[in-house]
């Protein structure tokens, strides 16, 4: 494995990174110029140490690459990440300030060339602490991405967020006036190896709504079934009054290993399903189930992913809704939210409708009065409550995170549901 994907990946990311760390390093260069001579030295010695360890990752995570899909290379891959977001997206706001302040001086250098001869580049208004202030304000420029995007890796990943929704409906049955329903998705719970105590956490807050109903929209797993089983024991701690029930997400069908044979493929699904089960999940595939308080009934739901390309389409719709077609109330568990819009809102008559798969991109601003992100480009429903007539859909944006270790400014979240009867 050391051709084809990973050798051209491994030779983009290094010649990128050569490039910005040669650029940037002048600037580096411009800001330590006075200091003394020691002092400079650690600073230039530790500046290059960070784009040889993250290429130590890269040469390692490259050897490997056909087992990058084992918890321990991926947690590897996680951290490479993590380091690389970290320190170049910092490095690449500071080379643009590099780039305006060699702009400044290529301009001085034309006025001193077609200006009277006696003119110079200070007299030009381009002295040399002219453009160390360019320099110094780039630094500054680059500190506020640098120390965001580590609190997103160092604490922003496991602060976890309890949203309240309070829905009301008027073919609610009575008997389901005030049900609470915790809502959770893409864990991915892979990517928390040796942070076993942060997921007990999630679930003592997860318990602590008490819950009449846990639902899970998908996607336990990066990648195959055995990241789950060191968290069977955290897991099935989770209790609501009328039981845990889960979906597939994309991530969940191994499709994103290669697997030696479609034998060892049946075995990975059959072991996750397995897990799950002993997790203390009631995994819905394309399948129903009817909630019953006394004499009064809902529907719920789960239907198989189902998500625009390139992502496979395993959802049944009809086959998912025909045992509780009858019922005046139903919820559906679709782990793509583009579903709600393509197929849900328009051809059933499904009340309330619970996705994730977008995760906020972990990344964006989700403050009283301003809610973005990157990823509303590709998916307009990306995070919480959208409805349209008497037909909801509530987007979480995951409680765990996948590639990049951490999140800034979309935070792990905790759904609490509250239906209400419409009087």
């Amino acid at each position: 494995m050391k051709s084809g994907y990973p050798f051209i990946f491994f030779i983009v990311t290094t010649s990128f990174m050569l490039l910005v760390d040669l650029y940037a390093f002048r600037g580096i260069r411009v800001l330590t110029g006075n200091m003394n001579a020691g002092y400079r030295s650690v600073i230039h010695t530790i500046y290059w140490l960070v784009p040889l360890f993250i290429t130590m990752l890269l040469v390692y995570i490259w050897y490997n690459f056909q087992y990058l899909s084992s918890p321990k290379i991926f947690k590897l891959w996680t951290l490479m990440v993590g380091l690389f977001i970290l320190f170049y997206v910092p490095k690449l706001i500071f080379s643009v300030f590099q780039i305006l302040n060699d702009a400044a001086r290529v301009l001085g250098f034309v006025i001193t060339r077609i200006a009277d001869k006696n003119t110079t580049l200070a007299s030009a208004g381009l002295t040399m602490t002219r453009l160390e202030f360019i320099t110094k304000i780039g630094i500054l420029a680059a500190a506020v991405p640098f120390f965001s995007i580590l609190h997103g890796i160092t604490r922003g990943r496991f602060k976890y967020k309890v949203n309240n929704i309070r829905l009301s409906f008027r073919n609610l049955p009575d008997k389901f006036d005030k049900y609470r329903i915790v809502h959770i998705s893409d864990w991915h719970i892979g990517s928390l190896y040796g942070h076993e105590r942060q997921v007990e956490e999630s679930i003592d807050i997860i318990n602590r709504q008490k819950p009449d109903l846990i639902l899970f929209s998908g996607d336990l797993v990066n990648n195959i079934a055995d990241e789950v089983e060191p968290f069977i024991h955290i897991l099935s701690k989770m209790k609501a009054v009328d039981g845990v029930y889960s979906i597939l997400g994309n991530h969940d069908y191994g499709e994103y290993v290669n697997w030696e044979s479609e034998e060892k493929h049946g075995k990975n699904m059959q072991k996750l399903f397995d897990y799950q089960s002993q997790s203390g999940f009631h995994l819905l595939k394309n399948d129903s189930i009817i909630i019953n308080k006394e004499d009064q009934q809902i529907g719920l739901a789960g239907v198989e992913n189902w998500g625009l390309p390139p992502f496979s389409q395993f959802g049944d719709l009809n086959k998912t809704l025909e045992k509780i077609s009858h019922l005046p109330f139903k919820i559906l568990m679709s782990h793509d939210p583009s579903h709600w819009d393509a197929e849900i809102r328009p051809k059933t008559d499904v009340d309330l409708t619970l996705s994730g798969h977008t995760h906020g991109m972990q990344f964006g601003i989700d403050i009283p009065g301003i809610k973005w992100s990157p990823v509303q480009w590709k998916y307009p429903r990306w995070s919480g409550l959208y409805s349209e007539d008497n037909q909801h859909l509530y987007v979480n944006v995951g409680i765990g995170y996948i590639g990049f270790p951490g999140r800034v400014g979309i935070y792990p979240e905790i759904s609490v549901i509250e239906l209400n009867k419409e009087s």
